[in-house]
């Protein structure tokens, strides 16, 4: 599944990650919370931070691969009637703002499957989704969806853990046509307060076998600039930040304030990239 989709935003921002020899800072955010209009705000604010690209998480009511701060926040949208559809015109509107940031979708198999893959996906597209992660979408299943992602110029990332194998990391790999999302550590998202030197050797095998066929980044509990700066060394291309960003979301009730904290915060782990 690694075609040719290089004028897909989100190759095109490796490539140009590549050249400046930077890691990329993912940021993730929870469709419709704390409410729409605040989504996108927060975007514009780490887009303007420093951030590389935004990901965006449709609610979903059973998020398997989620911890407790980013299932509470879909818990609060799906509350207050957020709709996959609501979430793509937030895409929408972040697209018409900043035309060449790439925006990933991540949502759950249901979500895609019960509008009809192909509508949604070329809804999404319209709405400027660049590529969709499904983390529930077993790679065994997946070629009719990665097939009609590839006809519609959309990535698809699929996740891999420290352990698994090198046979079935070239099989991960070949359904992959974004990046491969290394997943830091066992179990779900979530902040963490440091890692040790098992991650580092998980980066280096996992690089080492992908190779320069795609890009890898590293996800799940990444919350400082300390966190980044290790995986950057370790070999990471890009750094995926989300329960960070959603319990500051959390943690703040004057909007103000923690925009501003948010912008700070995302210049500090862009830098911690660099």
């Amino acid at each position: 599944m690694i075609k040719d989709l290089q004028h897909n935003r989100v190759n095109k921002r490796f490539q140009e990650l590549l050249k400046r020899n930077e890691c990329g800072l993912i940021c993730y955010i929870v469709g419709g919370y704390p409410d729409l209009d605040t989504t996108e705000e927060i975007a514009y604010t780490l887009i303007n931070g420093g951030a590389d690209m935004i990901e965006i998480g449709i609610p979903y009511s059973d998020p398997i691969a989620d911890g407790p701060i980013i299932q509470e926040a879909s818990f609060h949208s799906l509350l207050n009637g957020v709709t996959p559809d609501l979430c793509l015109g937030i895409s929408k509107n972040i697209r018409k703002k900043f035309p060449d940031i790439p925006i990933i979708a991540m949502t759950y198999s249901n979500i895609v499957l019960r509008r009809g893959l192909h509508e949604f996906m070329l809804k999404s597209r319209n709405c400027g989704i660049d590529g969709f992660i499904l983390p529930d979408m077993a790679t065994e299943e997946a070629d009719f969806y990665t097939t009609e992602a590839a006809k519609l110029g959309l990535v698809t990332i699929f996740l891999a853990s420290p352990d698994t194998t090198p046979n079935r990391l070239e099989y991960i790999v070949s359904k992959c046509s974004g990046f491969v999302y290394m997943v830091s550590v066992y179990g779900v998202t979530g902040v963490r307060e440091s890692f040790d030197d098992s991650t580092s050797y998980a980066i280096k095998n996992i690089k080492q076998v992908v190779g320069s066929r795609l890009p890898v980044a590293v996800g799940f509990g990444i919350s400082n600039p300390s966190h980044a700066k290790f995986m950057v060394h370790s070999g990471a291309d890009a750094v995926i930040v989300g329960s960070a960003i959603i319990k500051k979301i959390k943690d703040n009730e004057d909007k103000k304030k923690m925009l501003q904290e948010l912008e700070f915060f995302t210049s500090t782990m862009k830098k911690a990239c660099l």
